[in-house]
C-alpha cells in the first residue's frame, strides 16, 4: 500500500516519514470527519466567512485522495447539518454553489480513483440543482469498486435515528410483524450509512470537544480524536497522525483483555 504515495509524497518528508509507521494490516475500515474551523480560519485573517470555507475544499481534496490511496473502505465527512440552516442566507447559498462546483471539478477524479460517491441525510429536502449534482455524481460512480465516499448533506444523528426507527416500524407492519419486537439490526437497515463498515475512527478539527449531533448511533464504539488544527489547513500529514493515533489505542468494546497485568490485579483481590 505504501506504493500508492510513491508519486505524491517527497522521500524524507513527514509524510514519509508517518507513511513508514503505519501497520498497513490494522487501518480503520470507515473515517468520519467533522470539518471544523473554516469560520474561525477566516476571522484570524480577517476575511469573510466564506473565504474560510472556499479554502477547506483543498482540506477536502487532501482527506478524500489520503484516504483512498490508504485502502480505508469508507470516509463520512460532515459537510451540512440540520442545524445549519440557521446561518445567514447568503452564507448557506454560498455554500450549496460551492458542493456543486466541487462536484464538477471533482467527479471525474474521484472516478477515476475508483471511489463510489454517496450523499447521506434528508437530501430530499436540499434545492432541486443541488439534488441534480448529487444525483449525478452518485450515478457516475454507483459501479465502482473502491472507497465509499459519503457527505452528510442536511444530516443531523438524531433526524437519522427517528428516519431509521420509522423504517423499522413500517417495515414490521408491512410484514406482520410486532413493533414491539424490533431489533438494533432492524434500526441499522434503516441507517443512511447501512451497508458500510461499522465507524472506526472520528476525527473532529479545530479543537472543539464535541460530536455536534454526527453519527450518534454509529459512534457506539468508535474511537474518537480531536485536533487543535483548522479545517482549512489540514493536510494528508494531519490525517496521518490521526490513523496513527488510532493504531496504538487498544480497542476492547466493553470487554477486557486478559493479559498479565489483569491476572496480577485479580489475584490481588483475592
Amino acid at each position: 500500500m505504501r506504493k500508492n504515495f510513491d508519486q505524491v509524497v517527497e522521500p524524507g518528508s513527514r509524510d514519509a516519514q508517518l507513511l513508514n509507521t503505519i501497520a498497513w494490516d490494522r487501518l480503520p475500515h470507515h473515517i468520519a470527519i467533522i470539518m471544523d474551523g473554516n469560520g474561525r480560519w477566516a476571522a484570524q485573517r480577517g476575511l469573510p466567512r466564506i473565504a474560510g470555507h472556499r479554502a477547506g475544499v483543498e482540506a477536502v481534496r487532501a482527506a478524500v485522495d489520503t484516504c483512498a490511496r490508504l485502502g480505508v473502505e469508507a470516509l463520512t465527512l460532515y459537510a451540512f447539518s440540520t442545524e445549519n440552516w440557521k446561518r445567514p442566507r447568503a452564507e448557506v447559498d454560498a455554500l450549496m454553489r460551492m458542493l456543486k462546483r466541487y462536484l464538477r471539478l471533482e467527479l471525474d477524479e474521484i472516478h477515476r480513483q475508483g471511489i463510489r460517491f454517496q450523499a447521506i441525510g434528508r437530501v430530499g429536502e436540499l434545492e432541486p440543482s443541488v439534488r441534480r449534482e448529487l444525483d449525478r455524481a452518485t450515478e457516475k460512480t454507483a459501479a465502482n469498486d473502491g472507497m465509499v465516499l459519503s457527505v452528510a448533506l442536511n444530516y443531523g444523528g438524531r433526524a437519522e435515528i427517528v428516519d431509521a426507527c420509522r423504517a423499522a416500524i413500517a417495515r414490521a407492519l408491512r410484514e406482520g410483524g410486532d413493533p414491539a419486537g424490533i431489533t438494533e439490526d432492524d434500526i441499522e437497515q434503516g441507517l443512511y450509512t447501512r451497508g458500510l463498515p461499522e465507524l472506526d475512527l472520528l476525527i473532529r478539527t479545530s479543537g472543539e470537544m464535541r460530536i455536534s449531533n454526527f453519527l450518534l448511533w454509529q459512534l457506539a464504539y468508535s474511537e474518537i480524536y480531536v485536533t487543535p488544527t483548522l479545517w482549512p489547513d489540514f493536510r494528508r500529514v494531519h490525517l496521518l497522525e490521526a490513523v496513527l493515533d488510532y493504531q496504538r489505542r487498544d480497542r476492547r468494546f466493553g470487554g477486557v483483555k486478559n493479559d498479565a497485568r489483569q491476572t496480577a490485579y485479580a489475584e490481588a483481590g483475592d
